[in-house]
């Protein structure tokens, strides 16, 4: 399986709800993302297929290490760069909204340096 976008997505949403729930089940995400059950299933299949997502014994949704790896790369991109949007003045809602949709396309090369610009300050 190729991970396109919205994988990422349920992946950084399941890294994020595993840092504040003891256990996280996939009405969780649904919740979280604001998508249906029927949408959560599918691609909960699809990412448990390409070896991203496990469920233990009780249901609950558990990143593998590739999973993991994926969801911590892009959670570091969302929340850099909305910390570096809120820098420059954009408002908060925006930098977050911005920030999701840039961290799925914005190249290693650009964001490492971008990371190093923020670490500069």
């Amino acid at each position: 399986m190729s991970l396109q976008e919205s994988g990422q997505m349920y992946l950084e949403a399941i890294f994020v709800l595993s840092g504040t729930h003891n256990y996280v089940r996939s009405v969780d995400v649904g919740e979280y993302l604001g998508y249906s059950k029927p949408s959560v299933s599918r691609a909960v299949g699809l990412l448990k297929d390409g070896g991203y997502v496990v469920t233990n014994e009780y249901g609950h949704l558990e990143l593998t290490e590739k999973g993991r790896q994926i969801a911590q790369k892009t959670y570091e991109r969302h929340t850099v760069l909305t910390e570096f949007f809120v820098s420059i003045g954009v408002p908060k809602d925006i930098a977050t909204e911005d920030a999701c949709k840039i961290e799925h396309d914005i190249s290693n090369e650009a964001f490492e340096a971008l990371k190093k610009h923020m670490n500069s300050k």
